[in-house]
């Protein structure tokens, strides 16, 4: 099991959890009340930094709930949280609809899925397309 160092460095910042022991994202908790407009991208300070070892991302992720129920998802979801990278933990969030959506501090906004990343070499070549799906892309196989 890794260990991961987590700094509150906002007052009001909660210390990521997971409701459950096999959830694979640990839920992530806005420290201030905030609105996101109707059609409006939103940048919250989740106010904790991470100490991830080399070899390891973050992937900040959308909750479901909040997608389905309120129309407001994480932008570039999975947003990438380097292993190098030690400033606070942020979370861009999009207002799909048109009306505004409130948020309370203490609000569980988006989660963090921690991931090994294997080590890999780029190679410069020719790539095969010679597989069941050759060249074709999005759409080919249908509705």
């Amino acid at each position: 099991m890794a260990t991961i160092k987590v700094e509150r460095v906002l007052e009001d910042a909660i210390m990521p959890t997971r409701a459950h022991k096999t959830d694979a994202g640990y839920d992530l908790y806005t420290p201030v009340n905030f609105t996101v407009h109707g059609l409006e991208r939103k940048i919250i300070d989740i106010g904790i930094r991470i100490e991830l070892s080399e070899g390891f991302e973050g992937q900040i992720r959308g909750r479901s709930g909040i997608a389905a129920n309120k129309g407001v998802f994480v932008l570039n979801s999975p947003g990438t949280v380097d292993a190098n990278y030690r400033n606070n933990i942020k979370t861009i969030l999009f207002n799909t609809t048109r009306l505004p959506v409130y948020f309370k501090k203490g609000d569980r906004i988006s989660q963090i899925v921690i991931k090994r990343i294997p080590e890999i070499t780029l190679v410069e070549g020719m790539v095969s397309v010679d597989t069941d799906r050759g060249i074709d892309g999005m759409g080919s196989t249908g509705n």
